[in-house]
């Protein structure tokens, strides 16, 4: 069958990757696509918020299948426009994209079907803000209502950085009309972890547990990121924990979005924190995470095709997902200066050696020019490997990272510490 990846960045190289290997695949083409997803896929260079354009594509190569990406696309409608035309899409619709296009939208949602979450409050007022951050103290978390990249969530240590964070987001607009509105909420401590499940919009199947890294810096400092690296299996979700976040979390999602008439159909992500006092939902994500996609989908040994067509098909009814018990790690390389200003076009050198060091290399902001392969985003590279326990992934994945370089190169060194912490 003939397929299509919407998105660039390093997830969208690793669902290449994975589509890659069934034999199910013609046809492969990755829009716009990055400087790994050409050696597996046709790279594309189209609008990917256009849905006329991507529709018209996807119409002259004859699409059987559209795998989306990232959020944005989704946010707008492509899955609803696409479907129209009778393609199958694995994303969800508008009107269950909401779920992480608007954090307000989520918030109401969990509300009404009693998912638990951190206590919150909604503000478009920077000075009813304010108000309200000088009274409940600090640390606490400001939250942009729309999507922000990645980016439109603060940890506020202090209550004047806590300020600071609300007015740069209702007032000077830091992230455009995604700070229309901002969500002040209680800030959880625990462990956190990636749930990610395939739902047809009433039948869900678990994908392998993960463990993401958000904060820039080793041991959880700095600003967040859109990940900095991560690991599957996290040890911390056992069978006993996955089914009571199935059960109060997952399961009232998916069963109250079908019940409002917006089924979901695709890959539903929680992100959860694990407090003393029980699970608590952070956010929900709308399509794979990037870099769990990285560090899950090389586990999978399904085909991941039959996976994903049933589910934009609407039926998962008795599909069984089959794992390699080994654990997989990815280390994402990122520029100097990232998540702020960082510089583009430094020549990336190694990767070949990173892979006969027996790690896989997914490119996230890369592109060709000129001839060689050159920085092209924040987060440029994720090296993954694999091991019999996870010392032996760290090792062999840290194998990988030490061949590659480029100007100003910065990775956190400690992906997985958690899970090392528990085999003491």
């Amino acid at each position: 069958m003939n397929i299509l990846v919407i998105g660039s960045g390093g997830r969208e190289h690793t669902l290449c990757w994975k589509i890659r290997q069934s034999p199910k695949t013609d046809e492969l083409y990755c829009m716009p696509g990055n400087g790994g997803t050409e050696g597996c896929a046709v790279n594309c260079d189209v609008d990917i918020l256009d849905n006329n354009a991507v529709k018209d594509f996807c119409k002259e190569k004859k699409i059987d299948l559209v795998v989306v990406g990232p959020e944005v696309p989704l946010s707008r409608g492509i899955t609803d426009v696409l479907e129209a035309e009778g393609i199958n899409v694995c994303g969800p619709s508008y009107a269950a994209s909401r779920l992480e296009s608007s954090k307000i939208f989520a918030k109401e949602l969990m509300g009404r079907y009693n998912v638990p979450t951190a206590g919150f409050r909604i503000f478009k007022s920077s000075e009813k803000a304010e108000a309200y951050i000088r009274e409940i103290g600090a640390p606490v978390v400001i939250k942009a209502d729309g999507l922000a990249a990645g980016k439109g969530v603060i940890i506020a240590q202090t209550i004047p950085e806590a300020i600071k964070a609300a007015k740069e987001i209702l007032e000077d607009k830091v992230f455009g009309s995604a700070g229309n509105s901002i969500i002040v909420e209680e800030c959880l401590e625990g462990e956190e972890a990636s749930v990610l499940v395939m739902s047809d919009g009433k039948n869900i199947i678990p994908l392998a547990s993960s463990q993401d890294h958000k904060r820039v810096y080793d041991g959880d400092k700095g600003p967040n990121t859109g990940g900095m690296g991560a690991y599957s299996p996290a040890p911390v979700v056992d069978e006993k924990l996955f089914d009571e976040i199935s059960k109060t979390v997952i399961r009232p999602i998916v069963d109250g979005l079908a019940e409002e008439g917006a089924p979901y159909k695709g890959v539903l992500y929680a992100g959860i924190m694990i407090t003393d006092s029980g699970i608590k939902v952070l956010e929900f994500n709308v399509r794979f995470g990037d870099p769990e996609t990285q560090a899950i989908l090389p586990r999978l040994k399904t085909d991941f095709v039959d996976l994903l067509m049933a589910t934009a098909r609407g039926d998962l009814r008795g599909m069984q997902l089959e794992w390699d018990d080994r654990d997989c790690i990815a280390v994402v390389l990122a520029a100097g200066g990232y998540p702020g200003e960082y510089k583009k076009g430094q020549k990336i050198t190694g990767i070949d050696d990173a892979q006969k060091e027996g790690s896989i290399v997914f490119h996230a902001g890369t592109k060709v020019q000129d001839g060689e392969l050159v920085t092209s985003g924040g987060r440029v590279l994720s090296v993954v490997g694999m091991g019999n326990g996870i010392k032996e992934a760290i090792k062999n994945t840290y194998a990988g990272v030490a061949k590659i370089h480029f100007e100003g190169m910065i990775y956190r060194k400690d992906i997985a510490y958690r899970a090392v912490k528990r085999l003491v």
